[in-house]
């Protein structure tokens, strides 16, 4: 890491916090002492191959505003969605594949909140299973209440 102040290529790390997204060091230049920081983001490529076969790169953000949209209103710490998002986008990079399907998503989320929060996995299940009328609703309902026994 070059010294964004004298060019000079040897610095040394003050302190070092990780973020949501990345990891902050505090460096200091080893010739003229100045500090700055730097961040580290993994950069691994994950591609989402969509129902109609598009593909659109990865945005952990977009999956966090979907299960937050079916948690709305309901009494789950954000510290808990925060952790189901981090657990599938875990598992999505273990996988070690290029592309993911939208669906294998789909269900984790499904799966994730299905023990979070029925409500919230019917939200999210009318969406995500386009449930189209009442009577596709009202089988769901079933399927879950029976699953619960």
């Amino acid at each position: 890491m070059l010294c964004p102040y004298c060019g000079h290529p040897d610095s040394r790390v003050v302190d070092t916090r990780a973020t949501a997204e990345s990891i902050r060091r505090r460096r200091e230049c080893q010739a003229c002492r100045k500090r700055f920081t730097t961040y580290e983001q993994i950069s691994e490529a994950l591609l989402i191959v969509k129902r109609d076969s598009r593909r659109e790169p990865f945005d952990r953000n977009k999956l966090l505003q979907g299960v937050r949209i079916a948690c709305a209103k309901r009494p789950i710490a954000m510290a808990d969605i925060e952790r189901v998002v981090g657990q599938i986008e875990e598992y999505l990079f273990s996988l070690g594949r290029a592309e993911v399907k939208s669906d294998v998503i789909g269900q984790m989320v499904l799966e994730k909140l299905k023990e979070l929060d029925p409500l919230a996995y019917i939200r999210f299940a009318i969406v995500y299973m386009e449930l189209a009328d009442v009577e596709a609703l009202q089988r769901e309902l079933v399927r879950l209440m029976a699953e619960h026994r």
